[in-house]
């Protein structure tokens, strides 16, 4: 077995070769979790590879010194249980159980750090097929890992290659890709927004395979503080898998990941209370159906007194619980929403009602149609600041802005894209509070409300109509004649050509 050693480039096109040649009819929304947990069992075998022997080197072949240490640092891996081990046995015809047994015994030498991190099954015949089908499948994955050596590449390669592979999985999932993965472009300008500090501790409620919630760190990070720490819940099983390994990867082991429901059952509690957060980022499932509204009104936490969202649109159940879950006169949220979220009536009317009168709903910020692969329709950002409540450090500011940025993007032919140029238009004109004709406007809460009873549809406060050019009626005239007459002219010359055929 050799490996080679791979910049970002080759490695991110190493890894999607390896997945795309490998999955057979195994559907991109499942085949992920098994090829990024195959990639993760890699990277886990070399690192464990290289600093094994740097450390028996360092302790001078004290093997129980040695493993007490990688446990400590990060994580030991049995000889049974790595990767080189599984690979020895490729042509047995259970290696698909043999993987099985390989990752249970990880999870088994690492409790806490890497427990249940390993969800798939790599012996599924419903999944993956029949025997001999599986069994080829797993080869071809195993020897085109066996390629790539992740002993001497940089962490962040490694991070950025993981991160590499659920976009391009997102991006050949499609409809399905909104289970785990949010387009870069968005969670950049979601973090972004956000703008999360140094000391900050920031939350995703709905966090995917944790794109969001690392690219919220990263910002503090820009600033040259590594003092934060990350949050999130995820109910989707495989994904939450998908969002512990991430954490792993980007050297993130601390972070706290949750399975569960983030609506029925949050699990970022402590004293038996919900966790504030300084930042809460999300982009949670649009008008969930069956989110739990039965179950509202008896809430523990009293998350829904400003109202119960309808039972078929969860969209201000999640709204609701940002805001709850954020620290009172100093949080910040900033959530994806679709565009009903600013002007439907009802329930959520009286919800949104509530919070322009609790003076926390900072900016509404429009997006153009077609950035997910999710869904064709446009959307919208929301952003709360509590610094605005009474007793807060923005308690004098009783406005809200009001971006139009549904013409800022990069057309393409399956998907559009947010480029670094809308984005940073639209962050500097946040940050600024800027009024662009056309584009951006503060408006009064006053103005909201009597005149427009609480809609935020960016449309009532921001004039996007573009008058067209004049008319001029004389040339348009003119142009029509020279138009006609040569006009005729062919329709003489095509009548003489159909004579001399005899057609005419």
């Amino acid at each position: 077995m050799s490996t080679k050693t791979f910049n970002q480039e080759e490695l991110n096109k190493v890894l999607w070769a390896a997945a795309d040649s490998s999955r057979g009819k195994v559907d991109a929304s499942i085949y992920k979790d098994y090829v990024l947990t195959m990639l993760f069992f890699k990277y886990m075998s070399d690192l464990h590879k290289k600093t094994y022997a740097e450390y028996l080197k360092r302790f001078d072949g004290d093997i129980d010194r040695v493993e007490e240490k990688m446990r400590l640092d990060r994580f030991v891996l049995p000889e049974t249980a790595t990767f080189e081990a599984v690979y020895a046995q490729i042509e047995k015809d259970n290696i698909g159980e043999i993987i099985n047994i390989a990752l249970k015994e990880v999870e088994a030498e690492n409790r806490g750090k890497l427990d249940k991190v390993f969800a798939v099954d790599f012996n599924s015949e419903n999944t993956l097929g029949k025997l001999d089908e599986r069994n080829r499948m797993l080869r071809n994955l195993l020897k085109d890992f066996a390629k790539v050596d992740f002993s001497e590449a940089d962490e962040d390669i490694v991070g950025n290659a993981y991160m590499y592979m659920i976009e391009r999985f997102g991006s050949a999932a499609g409809k399905k890709a909104g289970e785990f993965f949010t387009p870069r472009s968005i969670a950049s300008l979601v973090a972004r927004l956000a703008a999360p500090k140094a000391g900050d501790r920031i939350a995703d409620m709905a966090c995917g395979s944790g794109g969001l919630l690392l690219l919220a760190g990263e910002e503090v990070e820009k600033t040259g503080s590594k003092n934060y720490a990350l949050y999130g819940q995820e109910l989707t099983g495989t994904t939450y898998q998908l969002a512990r390994m991430n954490m792993f990867l980007h050297q993130k082991d601390s972070a706290r990941i949750e399975w569960g429901d983030t609506l029925n059952s949050p699990l970022l509690v402590e004293n038996d209370q919900l966790m504030r957060f300084d930042v809460s980022v999300a982009n949670p499932p649009f008008s969930l159906k069956k989110w739990g509204a039965e179950n509202a009104e008896n809430d523990k936490y009293n998350r829904f007194w400003r109202g119960i969202p309808p039972k078929d649109k969860g969209d201000y159940a999640f709204v609701t619980h940002m805001v709850e879950t954020t620290k009172p006169k100093s949080g910040r949220g900033v959530i994806v929403v679709p565009h009903g979220v600013l002007f439907r009536g009802g329930a959520e009317g009286r919800i949104r009602e509530a919070l322009l009168k609790e003076n926390i709903i900072d900016a509404v910020i429009g997006l153009p149609a077609g950035l997910f692969q999710t869904t064709g329709i446009p959307v919208a950002i929301l952003i709360f600041d509590r610094s605005r409540e009474v007793g807060g450090a923005n308690e004098s500011r009783k406005d809200v802005l009001f971006i139009e940025a549904s013409k800022e993007f990069k057309a393409g032919k399956a998907q559009s894209t947010l480029t670094d140029e809308n984005a940073a238009k639209i962050i500097d004109t946040y940050k600024g509070r800027k009024e662009i004709e056309k584009f951006s406007r503060k408006v009064s809460l006053k103005e909201i409300e009597e005149e427009n009873d609480f809609n935020l549809n960016i449309t009532r406060y921001v004039d996007t109509f573009e008058e067209e050019d004049e008319i001029d009626i004389s040339a348009n005239l003119k142009e029509l004649s020279k138009v006609n007459a040569e006009l005729k002219e062919v329709e003489k010359k095509m009548e003489e050509y159909l004579k001399m055929l005899n057609i005419a």
